[in-house]
């Protein structure tokens, strides 16, 4: 006695075959470097005070700040932050971004623009990045100090978790540490990592 099986229907296997998991949204940072004219720099401040208070109204919006320039330069960056690449568009058509845009020509020399998606928003990279070797150097000392960080504070209480439970924990406090403060460090160190840039 032979059994016959049933096939599904070639629409429903090809769906089945050709789906694939979504992948989940990245944030997505913009960074606007700016040449100023040296007359035009308060101006500017204001505009981009109320620039990034506009953006702040967006949906998807996860932050903004201005990075002013050091020794001997008149470049300002703003940097955006948005949950995805969806939510950067919903502001760079709209018509608010438009006439912002429109106002601050006047008051410029110079535009570029960087974008970074994913762990690379980890740092508020400037437009213009310096030297290489700085940002390896702060990525790894700063892992250096939260490894550490858990080894010290973590490991006592968790130490006879198996060795996956441990290492997973670790790196997901490590990921998050740097998520956090990364983007807040290259700030802070900003003509640090740019280098000196002199005009």
């Amino acid at each position: 006695m032979s059994t016959r099986l049933r096939s599904l229907p070639d629409r429903l296997t090809g769906s089945i075959a050709t789906r694939q998991p979504t992948p989940a949204p990245e944030p997505v940072t913009v960074t606007v470097a700016r040449v100023v004219r040296p007359d035009q720099q308060n101006a500017f401040e204001r505009w981009a005070a109320e620039v990034q208070e506009v953006a702040a109204g967006f949906p998807g919006h996860l932050g903004s700040s201005l990075l002013r320039p050091g020794a001997g330069s008149d470049e300002y960056h703003l940097v955006y932050r948005f949950r995805d690449d969806e939510s950067l568009a919903a502001w760079e058509r709209s018509p608010e971004r438009r006439e912002a845009l429109d106002r601050v020509h006047q008051l410029v020399e110079d535009e570029r623009v960087a974008r970074a998606v994913g762990l690379q928003t980890f740092f508020a990279v400037p437009a213009r990045p310096g030297p290489a070797w700085r940002s390896w150097l702060l990525t790894v000392a700063v892992v250096l100090l939260f490894t550490s960080t858990f080894q010290l504070l973590a490991v006592p209480f968790v130490g006879d978790w198996p060795w996956p439970a441990r290492l997973l924990l670790s790196a997901a406090y490590v990921v998050t540490a740097l998520r956090l403060s990364m983007p807040r460090l290259s700030r802070w160190l900003g003509p640090w990592l740019q280098g000196s840039r002199r005009r």
